[in-house]
């Protein structure tokens, strides 16, 4: 088994040894570290709060946590769901959608919170559900479509996530989707296989890079740049729709992969990601300031 299926697979499904820890993690008043955190937790998505941008959201495996410039983090309520496909509203900036796993067990479906991620509700079932979406996005072009891969299965959703319908089979080795910022029918999926491209909504794909290397994450900002990681070409990125593939970065990472990503939309030189070391599985929030030519840990430990 190579190390995506052993490792990053596993972790993007959220069963990843070590998870279970919510007992473990500080209450809605305490506040902790991001690097604390990720003793304690699996990382499960990452977005720049649009009205502060100076300030993260963090989705883990127990809840949703708000990180400080200085790498303090701290939970936004008491809430402890395991948050997949964790995705901000592109456009406005009080909802976040998300599924995953009750804390109790079973599958949230698809969950809403139109105050920030203070409280959640859920929104829809999807089909054949509750589901569990691990892979979400929003169109960044049209917000009421919403795309979400289950059971081996790409759903679309053209109402606001009220109801949905099965567009064709995901992907072999989905790791993670990204909907395109020009065209609500253009999907990426980065797949142990490779990154792909599909223009009809899910139902086929295509290559979307040359090189056929495990791409680990993919991620589209709302004016259309493209960014990816692949093994073997590091951060790579291109602007829609041509996609003339640049590295964006390929030092920083050490033998690290990037498995959730995030820009600040005021400023394109500010990115942040989560790596995760497939030999400690360690993870880890990093913030460029140059566009992704070097990275810095928040809260790294001092000796």
């Amino acid at each position: 088994m190579n190390w995506v299926s052993s490792f990053v697979l596993p972790l993007a499904l959220g069963v990843a040894a070590g998870s279970g820890l919510l007992a473990t993690c500080p209450s809605a008043e305490a506040a902790t570290t991001v690097y604390e955190l990720a003793q304690l937790t699996h990382f499960h998505g990452l977005a720049v709060v649009p009205a502060e941008t100076s300030r993260l959201y963090l989705a883990t495996h127990d809840g949703l946590f708000i990180v400080e410039p200085n790498g303090t983090a701290h939970p936004l309520s008491e809430m402890r769901d395991d948050l997949m496909g964790f995705t901000p509203h592109p456009s406005d900036p009080s909802i976040l959608y998300a599924s995953g796993h009750p804390a109790g067990g079973g599958n949230l479906g698809l969950v809403v919170s139109t105050d920030g991620g203070k409280s959640w509700t859920r929104l829809a079932d999807g089909v054949e559900g509750p589901v569990d979406f691990h892979q979400m996005d929003v169109s960044p072009v049209d917000p009421k479509t919403i795309y979400g891969a289950y059971t081996g299965q790409v759903q679309v959703s053209r109402d606001g996530g009220g109801s949905w319908e099965v567009m064709g089979p995901a992907p072999d080795g989905l790791i993670d989707l990204a909907a395109s910022s020009k065209d609500p029918s253009t999907l990426y999926a980065a797949t142990q296989g490779g990154l792909l491209k599909s223009e009809d909504g899910g139902r086929t794909w295509q290559d979307a890079y040359w090189l056929r290397q495990p791409a680990t994450m993919v991620h589209v900002t709302p004016d259309g740049a493209v960014y990816a990681f692949v093994v073997g070409s590091g951060l790579i990125e291109a602007m829609e729709p041509n996609l003339g593939w640049e590295t964006a970065s390929k030092a920083g990472f050490g033998g690290d992969y990037v498995l959730h990503f995030a820009a600040d939309s005021t400023s394109r030189s500010k990115l942040y990601v989560i790596s995760f070391d497939p030999q400690s599985h360690e993870q880890a929030v990093l913030a460029s300031d140059d566009a992704g030519k070097t990275w810095t840990p928040l809260a790294r430990p001092t000796n």
